[in-house]
Protein backbone atom coordinates (compact mmCIF):
# COMPACT_ATOMS: atom_id res chain seq x y z
CA UNK A 1 0.00 0.00 0.00
CA UNK A 2 1.63 3.22 -1.19
CA UNK A 3 0.83 6.70 -2.45
CA UNK A 4 -2.30 8.46 -1.22
CA UNK A 5 -3.83 5.27 0.16
CA UNK A 6 -0.73 4.54 2.20
CA UNK A 7 -0.77 8.08 3.57
CA UNK A 8 -4.46 7.71 4.39
CA UNK A 9 -3.79 4.41 6.17
CA UNK A 10 -1.07 5.96 8.34
CA UNK A 11 -3.27 8.97 9.09
CA UNK A 12 -6.16 6.74 10.12
CA UNK A 13 -3.92 4.69 12.41
CA UNK A 14 -2.71 7.84 14.16
CA UNK A 15 -6.24 9.20 14.52
CA UNK A 16 -7.58 5.88 15.81
CA UNK A 17 -4.90 5.77 18.49
CA UNK A 18 -5.40 9.41 19.42
CA UNK A 19 -9.20 9.63 19.39
CA UNK A 20 -11.18 7.68 21.97
CA UNK A 21 -8.25 5.80 23.42
CA UNK A 22 -7.81 3.54 20.39
CA UNK A 23 -6.46 0.09 21.09
CA UNK A 24 -6.09 0.62 24.83
CA UNK A 25 -9.77 1.41 25.38
CA UNK A 26 -10.88 -1.57 23.31
CA UNK A 27 -8.57 -3.98 25.12
CA UNK A 28 -9.59 -2.65 28.54
CA UNK A 29 -13.27 -3.02 27.68
CA UNK A 30 -12.56 -6.52 26.39
CA UNK A 31 -10.85 -7.33 29.69
CA UNK A 32 -13.80 -5.98 31.69
CA UNK A 33 -16.30 -8.17 29.82
CA UNK A 34 -14.15 -11.28 30.12
CA UNK A 35 -13.57 -10.81 33.86
CA UNK A 36 -17.08 -9.71 34.87
CA UNK A 37 -19.05 -12.55 33.25
CA UNK A 38 -17.26 -15.31 35.23
CA UNK A 39 -18.35 -13.56 38.44
CA UNK A 40 -21.93 -13.79 37.21
CA UNK A 41 -21.89 -17.47 36.21
CA UNK A 42 -19.98 -18.66 39.28
CA UNK A 43 -16.73 -20.56 39.90
CA UNK A 44 -17.64 -23.67 37.86
CA UNK A 45 -14.53 -24.14 35.70
CA UNK A 46 -16.18 -26.71 33.45
CA UNK A 47 -19.02 -24.30 32.71
CA UNK A 48 -16.56 -21.49 32.03
CA UNK A 49 -14.63 -23.72 29.65
CA UNK A 50 -17.82 -24.52 27.72
CA UNK A 51 -18.99 -20.92 27.39
CA UNK A 52 -15.51 -19.37 27.24
CA UNK A 53 -15.39 -18.98 23.44
CA UNK A 54 -18.78 -17.24 23.50
CA UNK A 55 -17.59 -14.89 26.26
CA UNK A 56 -14.48 -13.95 24.29
CA UNK A 57 -16.42 -13.44 21.08
CA UNK A 58 -19.08 -11.29 22.76
CA UNK A 59 -16.35 -9.23 24.42
CA UNK A 60 -14.56 -8.73 21.10
CA UNK A 61 -17.83 -7.80 19.38
CA UNK A 62 -18.76 -5.18 21.97
CA UNK A 63 -15.22 -3.79 22.08
CA UNK A 64 -15.26 -3.43 18.29
CA UNK A 65 -18.46 -1.39 18.47
CA UNK A 66 -16.85 1.14 20.83
CA UNK A 67 -14.92 3.07 18.20
CA UNK A 68 -17.11 2.46 15.15
CA UNK A 69 -19.04 5.71 15.53
CA UNK A 70 -15.77 7.61 15.09
CA UNK A 71 -14.88 5.83 11.84
CA UNK A 72 -16.36 8.63 9.72
CA UNK A 73 -17.67 11.06 12.33
CA UNK A 74 -14.29 12.65 13.03
CA UNK A 75 -13.74 13.27 9.31
CA UNK A 76 -17.24 14.71 9.06
CA UNK A 77 -16.58 17.17 11.89
CA UNK A 78 -13.27 18.53 10.59
CA UNK A 79 -14.26 18.59 6.91
CA UNK A 80 -11.88 15.82 5.84
CA UNK A 81 -14.74 13.69 4.60
CA UNK A 82 -15.72 16.33 2.03
CA UNK A 83 -12.13 16.45 0.81
CA UNK A 84 -12.05 12.66 0.48
CA UNK A 85 -15.25 12.76 -1.56
CA UNK A 86 -13.84 15.44 -3.87
CA UNK A 87 -10.37 13.92 -4.09
CA UNK A 88 -11.03 11.97 -7.27
CA UNK A 89 -10.28 8.58 -5.70
CA UNK A 90 -12.94 5.86 -5.62
CA UNK A 91 -14.79 6.26 -2.34
CA UNK A 92 -15.10 2.48 -2.00
CA UNK A 93 -11.30 2.16 -1.89
CA UNK A 94 -11.12 4.98 0.65
CA UNK A 95 -13.61 3.12 2.84
CA UNK A 96 -11.58 -0.10 2.54
CA UNK A 97 -8.40 1.69 3.62
CA UNK A 98 -10.18 3.30 6.56
CA UNK A 99 -11.64 -0.07 7.60
CA UNK A 100 -8.24 -1.79 7.39
CA UNK A 101 -6.68 0.95 9.50
CA UNK A 102 -9.53 0.76 12.00
CA UNK A 103 -9.11 -3.03 12.30
CA UNK A 104 -5.34 -2.68 12.69
CA UNK A 105 -5.76 -0.14 15.49
CA UNK A 106 -8.69 -1.76 17.32
CA UNK A 107 -9.34 -5.31 16.11
CA UNK A 108 -5.77 -6.62 15.95
CA UNK A 109 -4.99 -5.69 19.61
CA UNK A 110 -8.08 -7.68 20.66
CA UNK A 111 -6.78 -10.72 18.78
CA UNK A 112 -3.35 -10.34 20.38
CA UNK A 113 -4.87 -10.03 23.87
CA UNK A 114 -7.15 -13.05 23.46
CA UNK A 115 -4.65 -15.77 24.52
CA UNK A 116 -4.04 -13.95 27.81
CA UNK A 117 -7.71 -13.25 28.51
CA UNK A 118 -8.64 -16.84 27.64
CA UNK A 119 -6.97 -17.92 30.88
CA UNK A 120 -9.77 -16.20 32.82
CA UNK A 121 -12.35 -18.56 31.27
CA UNK A 122 -10.30 -21.76 31.65
CA UNK A 123 -9.85 -22.55 27.96
CA UNK A 124 -7.64 -25.38 26.77
CA UNK A 125 -4.71 -24.51 24.48
CA UNK A 126 -6.49 -25.98 21.46
CA UNK A 127 -9.57 -23.86 22.24
CA UNK A 128 -7.41 -20.74 22.61
CA UNK A 129 -5.84 -21.37 19.21
CA UNK A 130 -9.29 -21.88 17.68
CA UNK A 131 -10.69 -18.68 19.20
CA UNK A 132 -7.69 -16.68 17.99
CA UNK A 133 -8.05 -18.13 14.47
CA UNK A 134 -11.76 -17.32 14.34
CA UNK A 135 -11.18 -13.79 15.63
CA UNK A 136 -8.48 -13.17 13.02
CA UNK A 137 -10.95 -14.14 10.30
CA UNK A 138 -14.13 -12.76 11.89
CA UNK A 139 -13.21 -9.38 13.35
CA UNK A 140 -12.56 -7.80 9.91
CA UNK A 141 -16.16 -8.73 9.04
CA UNK A 142 -17.33 -6.84 12.14
CA UNK A 143 -15.41 -3.79 10.96
CA UNK A 144 -16.75 -3.87 7.39
CA UNK A 145 -20.31 -4.43 8.61
CA UNK A 146 -19.89 -1.66 11.15
CA UNK A 147 -18.61 0.69 8.47
CA UNK A 148 -22.03 0.60 6.80
CA UNK A 149 -23.75 1.52 10.05
CA UNK A 150 -21.20 4.24 10.74
CA UNK A 151 -21.80 5.71 7.28
CA UNK A 152 -25.57 5.66 7.77
CA UNK A 153 -25.29 7.56 11.06
CA UNK A 154 -22.47 9.93 10.07
CA UNK A 155 -24.80 12.91 9.77
CA UNK A 156 -26.22 12.41 13.28
CA UNK A 157 -24.65 14.10 16.28
CA UNK A 158 -25.31 11.21 18.67
CA UNK A 159 -25.59 8.21 16.40
CA UNK A 160 -23.72 5.77 18.63
CA UNK A 161 -26.83 4.06 20.02
CA UNK A 162 -28.51 3.89 16.62
CA UNK A 163 -25.28 2.51 15.17
CA UNK A 164 -25.29 -0.35 17.70
CA UNK A 165 -28.97 -1.09 16.93
CA UNK A 166 -28.24 -1.21 13.19
CA UNK A 167 -25.03 -3.22 13.36
CA UNK A 168 -25.67 -5.82 16.08
CA UNK A 169 -28.32 -7.84 14.19
CA UNK A 170 -26.04 -7.99 11.14
CA UNK A 171 -23.16 -9.36 13.20
CA UNK A 172 -25.12 -12.36 14.51
CA UNK A 173 -23.95 -14.72 11.71
CA UNK A 174 -20.33 -13.78 12.44
CA UNK A 175 -20.87 -14.50 16.13
CA UNK A 176 -22.62 -17.81 15.48
CA UNK A 177 -20.00 -19.21 13.10
CA UNK A 178 -17.11 -17.89 15.20
CA UNK A 179 -18.35 -19.49 18.42
CA UNK A 180 -19.38 -22.70 16.61
CA UNK A 181 -15.92 -23.10 15.09
CA UNK A 182 -14.18 -22.42 18.41
CA UNK A 183 -16.38 -24.95 20.22
CA UNK A 184 -16.03 -27.55 17.49
CA UNK A 185 -12.42 -28.35 18.40
CA UNK A 186 -13.55 -29.99 21.67
CA UNK A 187 -17.07 -31.18 20.77
CA UNK A 188 -16.96 -34.12 18.43
CA UNK A 189 -18.15 -35.07 15.88
CA UNK A 190 -18.73 -31.42 14.89
CA UNK A 191 -15.95 -30.47 12.42
CA UNK A 192 -13.98 -27.27 12.93
CA UNK A 193 -13.57 -26.44 9.27
CA UNK A 194 -17.27 -26.28 8.36
CA UNK A 195 -18.24 -23.28 10.54
CA UNK A 196 -14.76 -21.78 10.04
CA UNK A 197 -15.18 -21.77 6.26
CA UNK A 198 -18.65 -20.26 6.63
CA UNK A 199 -17.04 -17.56 8.79
CA UNK A 200 -14.45 -16.94 6.06
CA UNK A 201 -17.24 -16.65 3.51
CA UNK A 202 -19.12 -14.12 5.65
CA UNK A 203 -15.95 -12.06 6.03
CA UNK A 204 -15.30 -12.10 2.30
CA UNK A 205 -18.87 -11.05 1.55
CA UNK A 206 -18.69 -8.28 4.15
CA UNK A 207 -15.39 -7.03 2.71
CA UNK A 208 -17.05 -6.63 -0.70
CA UNK A 209 -20.56 -5.47 0.22
CA UNK A 210 -19.59 -3.35 3.24
CA UNK A 211 -17.40 -0.76 1.44
CA UNK A 212 -19.89 -0.42 -1.44
CA UNK A 213 -22.83 0.09 0.94
CA UNK A 214 -20.83 2.46 3.17
CA UNK A 215 -19.69 4.55 0.18
CA UNK A 216 -23.27 4.82 -1.07
CA UNK A 217 -24.48 5.85 2.40
CA UNK A 218 -21.74 8.49 2.66
CA UNK A 219 -22.66 9.99 -0.72
CA UNK A 220 -26.30 10.10 0.29
CA UNK A 221 -25.54 11.65 3.69
CA UNK A 222 -23.39 14.40 2.23
CA UNK A 223 -25.65 15.35 -0.69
Amino acid sequence: MSGPYGALFIREIRLAVRIGGGALMGVLFFLIVVTVIPFGVGPDLNLLSRIGPAILWIGALLATLLALDRLFQADREDGSLDLLLMGGHPLELVVIVKCLAHWTATGLPLVIATPLFAVFVNLQPVQIAAVVATLVVGTPALTFIGATGAALTVAMRRGGLLLAILVLPLTIPVLIFGVSAANAVVTEPTPFMTPFLYLCAVSLIASVVGPVAAAAALRQALD
